[in-house]
């Protein structure tokens, strides 16, 4: 369904290119996100969004956030994809 020359996906009378800027922060904005905690939070978001069939495009991490351009369909709600897995029962 991908269109390669423009990137937007399509079925027979749509057309669409729902990408999202996502910025997740520590409580407090503490600076924490460095290190080998800064590696298990990338491994742990990428499972998150092969999971819940979400594209990662690209993102960064800083020591006080993280910054996600990803990509849903525009069927899915952006507010369940994102919701914090262990609110809704799911484990790492």
């Amino acid at each position: 369904m991908k269109n390669q020359t423009n990137d937007t996906f399509s079925l027979a009378h749509t057309r669409w290119k729902c990408q999202y800027h996502i910025v997740f922060a520590p409580k407090y904005r503490r600076k924490i996100i460095f290190g080998a905690l800064r590696a298990e939070m990338g491994k742990i978001l990428r499972k998150l969004c092969r999971r819940k069939d979400i594209e990662i495009i690209e993102a960064h991490a800083m020591p006080d956030h993280i910054h996600m351009l990803v990509s849903i369909p525009p069927n899915e709600k952006v507010s369940e994809k994102v919701k914090p897995p262990l609110l809704v029962g799911d484990t790492y």
